[in-house]
Formats: structure tokens, sequence, C-alpha cells
């Protein structure tokens, strides 16, 4: 009986075709008919390529996060396969913000912390009074990258985020072991303006905060931006960048994401028991 219903289906369709590839060409029924087709012929095709894309499309975002990670780490080189000189040089952790700890029971290599973020059941809200990063909610685990040789650990990749101007800016600061000296910074995700707080994927500004000092002597956060250039001579100096020319909220939200994920509600518990292992 389907089989039945299916065959009368097919030639009432092709009853309707014939009837309608006979009408005149500006007949308006006609000219309905055929564009209808085309959007559904179109809709299929699309869908058939999203779908067989998108495996490809996962690659390619995670080759691109992997490629910014040697780079932040300074160990991006030309013409190197990004995926090995990744395997090879870079160790990826989980991090369970509340503790400092690492977590072992998860799965590193899938763990997406910015998809978490978004996962009540992964993730907590932000108190509005600690909310400096304007990002409302974190995941509960970070997820780290360290650069070690042997079994020393010579570079720590914090990933952090907060709202700049227009967007949300997405990075990783790269810190020497020590876990207060900055070796680099890096966003990779931004949609601020173009020439003004755009300018934080500039290499001559991001090459201002290696060897910048991320917490003063009580142990707080107190590296910033400041309005101008930093005046290397005058004490304090050390835990300031220049600020973004003509990019004052710009440069306010770097200020307070980098205060806010290197506090206690960030990384710094994790720093003081990395620090504490010597």
């Amino acid at each position: 009986m389907p089989n039945e219903n299916k065959i009368t289906q097919y030639e009432r369709f092709r009853v309707y075709a014939d009837k309608v590839l006979a009408l005149n060409n500006d007949s308006l029924e006609k000219t309905l008919a055929v564009a209808l087709s085309v959007c559904f012929v179109c809709a299929i095709l699309v869908s058939l390529a999203t779908v067989a894309l998108r495996p490809l499309q996962i690659d390619n975002k995670m080759l691109d996060m992997k490629k910014n990670i040697l780079d932040v780490a300074g160990l991006l080189q030309e013409g190197v396969d990004i995926n090995q000189a990744f395997d090879e040089q870079i160790e990826a952790k989980l991090v369970d913000l509340e503790t400092g700890d690492y977590v072992e029971n998860m799965d590193v290599v899938n763990y997406d912390q910015r998809k978490a973020a978004k996962d009540p059941a992964l993730s907590v809200a932000i108190p509005t009074k600690d909310d400096i990063a304007s990002i409302r909610f974190k995941a509960k685990v970070a997820k780290v990258y360290l650069v070690k040789k042997g079994d020393d650990i010579q570079s720590i990749i914090l990933p952090i985020n907060g709202y700049g101007l227009w967007s949300t800016l997405y990075g990783f600061l790269a810190l020497e072991a020590d876990g207060q000296t900055v070796q680099s910074i890096n966003f990779y995700d931004q949609a601020e303006t173009p020439g003004l707080g755009g300018e934080v994927v500039n290499p001559n500004w991001r090459a201002l905060w290696k060897g910048k000092k991320v917490y003063n002597e009580a142990n707080e956060p107190a590296l910033a931006l400041v309005k101008g250039v930093v005046d290397n001579a005058k004490p304090g100096s050390e835990y300031q960048v220049d600020g973004l020319a003509g990019a004052t909220l710009t440069s306010r939200g770097v200020s307070n994401l980098i205060k806010y994920w290197m506090s206690k509600e960030g990384f710094a518990l994790y720093l003081d028991k990395v620090k504490a292992k010597g």
C-alpha cells in the first residue's frame, strides 16, 4: 500500500510538471513553480555542502587555534607543520578554576571552554560586582597550555576574554614559568574598530607586553594599560602597557579582562600552585 501511494504521488507530480512546462513562459504559475523548484534544489545542495564541509571546518578551526597558541608562545615558524609543532611542544591541561587544581577525568582534547561557558551545567554566573570583564558567565574548567622542556615548565599560556567597546575579545596571555612575567599576548577573535581598538592585534603593540609583570608586591593583579605612553623611568612602569590611541574603552576593557583573569576569580590560585611547585 505505501508503494502504491508513492507511485500515485509521483504520477501526480509528473502530470503537474508536464502541465506547468506546457504553460506559456509569461504565465505567473509557471514562473512561480520554476522559482520554487530552483529554491528547493539550491536548499538541498546548500544543506549537503554544509554537512559535507562540517568536518573540514572543525579541523580548520582547531588548526587556527593551534597556530595562535604557537604564536603567543613564540614557537610559530613559517613553513612548519602546525599540528606536528603543536603536538611536539605544547601540552594542554584542564584546570578547575575554583581550586586551581588540574582536572584529569575529562577529555582535554575535545573540551571547548567557550562552549562550556554557555552551558549552565559547565559554567557559573559571575556576580555583577566581580564581573569587571563583563562576560557574565565563565566555565568552571579552563583549558591552559604548557610549553615544557622535560618536566620543567617553560611557558604558561592562559585563555583570556572580556568585553571591549564593540565586542568580546578572546585571546591568550603567555607567562614565563614564574607565573609573573609576560612573554606575549594575542587576541585571535575580536571586532573592535580597525585602526583604534582593533590595534590589539598590531605586532608592535603586542611587543610592548614582553617582560611586563602581572602581580605587585602584595600579589595583587597590577598589570594594566595606561593613557598615552609608559614612562619607564617611573616606579610601577613594569606593570604598565601603552594604551591604545583613540580607543579608551577598548583599553579599559583589556585592563579589566587582565585584572579579572589574573585574580582569584581566574587563574591566581592555579598560578600560585604552579609557582609553589617550582
